[in-house]
């Protein structure tokens, strides 16, 4: 199958959470024999700070927009997928629209929703958004996560189908390494500084920093130069994906905070769960509907509610008992959770082999 794809980036995380998980979608569909081109917008600066070493499993076209945008839509309508993801960064309302034109008895034509949250707020806030009229008429509805809440909302809309496609992980991407003493400490939190997250990392990460002035913290991501930060807080700028297996290895226990959107919808655990488990590290995540789908609480999985709760498994867990909590969670993602996994589930719904037309519960693709 000959895939198009409109997406923000896979050269480069810089600005980019989504990076991650269209590498492993995308290489494992190649690995399955499918040609993908893989269209990007020259924004951002993410140029300047590519960091995904050679793609050799996508032909990747960095655009000029929207000067690039007629060409690219004629070369796509000659595929037999194309794949417009949500949040490209440039001119997204016009591709919303713009690549329905592709559609035709050869080429079908789906909407990747990476941020299902923002975007079915957008549409149901105001009914007059052009593309709330257009989701009836994609061929597939594709989403990051979310469950039953973003299926049933999809389906309000008028969408033929909704599959959540989950994030997962690569074990020839993240996998376990000897730790940098420059790095070590005993909580590390990796994410860019945006406004739906900087106050539940001030609730939970800095107000645990200060719960906890014996301990030492480690914070990366874009965006928190200006911020003012607990002394037992170092700051260690943009982490480009080479260097996330380096930060988890390092570290006695990781932390993920969801968005707050994310985290009230659910059943949507990042990349940054699944880059933990594969290098083996103890990680702590804040509450969200649905982790128990994807790992076991206590045995696979640390679930904090607060900073207090943060703080207390800092102190209560051992070292060895957090490392038997890493390699629990590696195996389970091993076992289950693999972008190998997800793809091959992918493609049975592209190729008309899955049970049912659309997903009517929470489960992932291997339950449907």
């Amino acid at each position: 199958m000959r895939i198009f794809v409109f997406g923000s980036s896979l050269t480069s995380s810089y600005w980019n959470g989504a990076a991650t998980y269209y590498r492993g979608i995308y290489k494992y569909l190649h690995k399955l024999g499918h040609q993908i081109t893989f269209a990007e917008p020259d924004i951002y600066d993410r140029q300047n700070n590519r960091d995904s070493g050679d793609i050799d499993y996508a032909n990747v076209i960095v655009y000029q927009t929207p000067r690039d945008l007629h060409n690219l839509l004629a070369r796509a309508g000659m595929c037999d997928l194309v794949i417009k993801h949500s949040g490209v960064g440039a001119d997204d309302e016009v591709l919303e629209r713009r690549v329905l034109d592709c559609a035709s008895s050869q080429t079908r034509v789906a909407f990747w929703d990476v941020d299902a949250p923002a975007t079915l707020s957008r549409v149901e806030q105001n009914p007059t958004d052009l593309f709330r009229a257009l989701i009836p008429q994609y061929d597939f509805i594709f989403t990051y996560g979310g469950g039953s809440p973003v299926i049933e909302h999809y389906r309000n809309l008028g969408a033929a189908n909704c599959y959540p496609v989950y994030n997962a992980l690569d074990p020839e991407c993240h996998f376990p390494v000897p730790s940098d003493p420059e790095l070590q400490c005993d909580l590390a939190f990796v994410g860019h500084r945006l406004p739906d997250r900087e106050r539940r990392v001030e609730e939970f990460f800095f107000r645990a920093a200060e719960l906890a002035p014996e301990m030492s913290f480690v914070l990366g991501g874009e965006g928190w130069g200006g911020k003012h930060l607990p002394k037992n807080v170092r700051w260690i700028g943009h982490v480009g994906t080479d260097r996330h297996n380096l930060v988890n290895c390092s570290a006695r226990m990781v932390l993920n905070l969801n968005r707050e959107s994310m985290a009230k919808v659910g059943f949507s655990p990042p990349t940054r769960v699944f880059e933990a488990a594969g290098a083996g590290a103890c990680l702590i995540t804040d509450e969200w509907p649905g982790i128990s789908m994807f790992f076991e609480p206590w045995y696979e999985i640390l679930v904090a509610s607060s900073a207090d709760s943060i703080v207390h498994w800092l102190r209560s867990v051992s070292r060895e008992r957090a490392e038997e909590i890493g390699h629990a969670m590696r195996e389970r993602a091993l076992a289950e959770h693999t972008y190998e996994q997800r793809v091959r589930q992918l493609e049975a719904v592209l190729t008309g082999k899955e049970s049912s037309g659309h997903q009517s519960h929470a489960a992932p693709l291997t339950a449907a």
